[in-house]
């Protein structure tokens, strides 16, 4: 049974951290040593976590045995599996992935001189534990105490960053899922979001085209026979098409470089160009890809608002697709079980989600702060296990088991992905998510999923070092060895600082860090404070101009179609007849009398436009429509926007409210 167990949950971990890293990444533009490399740390550290129950199940099986035979402690054979994770590699290949260099070789020293330096604080922790244990009289120093030294300076780190991500955790995801209930909050939420993302949007754009400019100045003035052309090249690529095409075109291949009579940029400069320029292509790209799906959101919570309140129980939606995605989905999802669901019995499914949630928060706050007392047994997680244990229900005890990790991985993994540090570190979805947050996140996973195991584990009591037992340990524990062989970290630290979750839930019940970043100037989300209503306010005032371009675009569509349906058959035919050669002789004569009529109708013209526009079905003009030419980058009358639009600057500014 536990060999079966463990066979499907390899594979299904495997398949979900797959999933996870398509929904963020992106495996046709990034490269394949940092696709493998997150799918390793993740997948690696979700197996850990799922199939930890089984080993803990094992192990109280072994227990059982043990005490029905009356001998030693036997050795451990737990079938469980304890992986490694790749914490040194994920670093380097981090600093590899951002590097700017051009050669494999420029990349690997980025690397490694940044590396060193980040590392330097580990090796500080490392020896100021050597120093502890070479010291002390008592402690002998041998190899399995040196790796216990080596895993405990990690795990002391992990552990404080476990804390911080999960009283964040225990609080807001509840709080998440009852706001989600409530249409108004998540409306003004989005309006405000498309605030913030519109600013951003902007300044991605002005950055783009700032790099964009200095990208131009070098391709001018490095030449096709100068030695750092390579270099240019390389970063032209990184460009995006449009720019690529007008660099291209202004290029001047066969002028000579002169290195006495001008000045070149170095290849220092040039590498800080590239890392600049991935940069800010990236960004740009994400923020697009980002404000179309804001649209989509806030479109959808506008017609759910306005469906409430519909008699006849069919859901409208503003947009129509042309043509389902699923039509499976769509035949049992229809307009009728879509309003029901939506108006109805989501908002009271996401309230009681988040009840269920909140007591399972509370239990952890409890178990945390009282899992060292051993007698009696406070820590809710411990009395279950050990309830279960009683009984020799073993299928109770690994569904028990991984509930609760699964929630605790859950609260710590998902302010992970929730997280954002400026645009240094930020998993965004929809394949956005660039190679260093990648790598980043996969490290973080790796250092927080041991602290995390060890922490379960202290609060179901399968520890010896919290329950003072002499009984068989689990496969994890005897694989990462115990910590008394340092007593102020194993019975100090461990135990007392997990305590201050209870503070970091009051502060994030409060929302203290949010007013920390408004008092700072960065603007978040309160719902109480007039910098957010303002952001409301132009948000909305955002979504309601790009929801009526996109109506205008919609009903130009129409009739178009319209058009074509009613006389698309006799344009095709004159069309046809346009394009048969004429013979020599009649195209001469065509052309005396077409001289010869524009000649003496000139003064007749106006009458005839007038009167054919007023026989026309004329489409109404849309001053924010977007203007397409032929070649956007050599308009001179207006402002070049990223992005494939191209707006005259005296329209955008005098009919920016039309």
């Amino acid at each position: 049974m536990s060999g079966a167990a463990l066979g499907l949950e390899i594979v299904f971990v495997f398949f979900l951290a797959l999933f996870l890293l398509h929904r963020y990444g992106d495996f046709k533009k990034q490269h394949r040593l940092v696709i493998v490399g997150t799918l390793l740390a993740w997948y690696l550290c979700f197996l850990i976590v799922f199939i930890l129950p089984l080993d803990v199940s094992t192990t109280i099986y072994n227990r059982c045995r043990h005490a029905a035979a009356n001998s030693s402690p036997p050795e451990n054979n737990s079938t469980a599996i304890v992986t490694p994770v790749p914490r040194i590699l994920l670093p380097f290949m981090q600093s590899y992935a951002r590097s700017g260099g051009f050669s494999i070789t420029g990349k690997i020293k980025t690397a490694l001189i940044e590396n060193a330096i980040y590392y330097g604080t580990y090796l500080l922790i490392f020896g100021a534990f050597l120093i502890y244990v070479a010291v002390n009289p008592r402690l002998h120093l041998e190899w399995n105490q040196l790796q216990t030294i080596g895993i405990a300076a990690a795990n002391t780190w992990g552990l404080f960053l476990l804390v911080l991500l999960l009283g964040y955790g225990l609080v807001e995801i509840p709080r998440s899922y009852w706001n989600g209930a409530k249409r108004g909050y998540l409306l003004m939420k989005t309006y405000f979001k498309a605030a913030k993302l519109m600013t951003e949007k902007a300044d991605a754009e002005e950055n783009l085209e700032d790099v964009m400019e200095e990208v131009r100045k070098v391709n001018e003035s490095i030449k096709y026979n100068h030695p750092l052309r390579k270099c240019v090249d390389t970063i032209l690529k990184k460009c995006p098409t449009e720019y690529q095409e007008k660099m291209g075109r202004n290029m001047d291949d066969y002028e000579d470089f002169d290195e006495k009579r001008n000045t070149y940029p170095s290849e220092k400069s040039l590498v800080k160009l590239h890392k600049q320029v991935i940069y800010s292509v990236q960004r740009h790209r994400r923020t697009q890809v980002q404000w179309q799906i804001l649209l989509e959101q806030a479109f959808y919570l506008e017609d759910v608002a306005k469906n409430e309140t519909s008699a006849t129980h069919q859901f409208v939606h503003t947009f129509q697709s042309p043509e389902p995605e699923n039509r499976f989905i769509q035949y049992f999802y229809n307009p009728t079980v879509e309003w029901y669901w939506e108006c109805l019995l989501r908002p009271w499914f996401y309230r009681i989600l988040a009840v269920v949630l909140s007591i399972f928060s509370v239990i952890v706050v409890w178990s945390e702060c009282t899992f060292f007392s051993t007698t009696p047994v406070l820590s809710l997680f411990a009395v279950f296990i050990q309830l279960a244990e009683r009984t020799y229900n073993y299928i109770y005890i690994e569904i028990a088991c991984f509930l609760s990790i699964f929630f605790l991985s859950i609260c710590v993994y998902s302010t992970v992905f929730r997280i954002r540090v400026f645009n240094y570190y930020y998993l965004a979805s929809h394949h956005q998510t660039d190679a260093y947050s990648l790598l980043f996140s996969g490290m973080l996973f790796c250092r927080l999923t041991p602290p995390l195991c060890l922490n379960f584990l202290g609060l179901t009591h399968m520890d010896s070092s919290i329950s003072h037992k002499n009984t068989q340990p689990t496969a994890y524990t005897s694989i990462m060895g115990s910590m008394k062989v340092l007593s102020f970290i194993a019975d100090g630290f461990y135990i007392y600082y997990p305590m201050l979750v209870v503070i970091l839930c009051i502060a994030t019940y409060f929302s203290l860090g949010t007013r920390c970043l408004n008092l700072l100037g960065f603007q978040q989300f309160m719902g109480d404070n007039d910098m957010t209503s303002d952001l409301v306010d132009e948000g909305k005032e955002l979504i309601r101009r790009e929801k009526r371009k996109r109506q205008r675009q919609e009903e130009g569509e129409n009739r178009r179609r319209e058009w074509k349906e009613r006389y698309g058959h006799n344009r095709e035919d004159s069309t046809r007849n346009r394009n048969v050669h004429p013979d020599p002789k009649e195209s001469n004569f065509s052309d005396i009398n077409t001289n010869w009529s524009s000649k003496y109708t000139r003064a007749n013209n106006k009458t005839e436009r007038d009167r054919i526009e007023l026989l026309q079905d004329a489409e109404p003009l849309d001053f924010n429509a977007e203007t397409f030419t032929d070649d956007p980058l050599e308009s001179e009358s207006g402002r070049y926007q990223p992005g494939g639009r191209y707006l005259s600057m005296s329209s955008s500014i005098i009919f920016d409210d039309v």
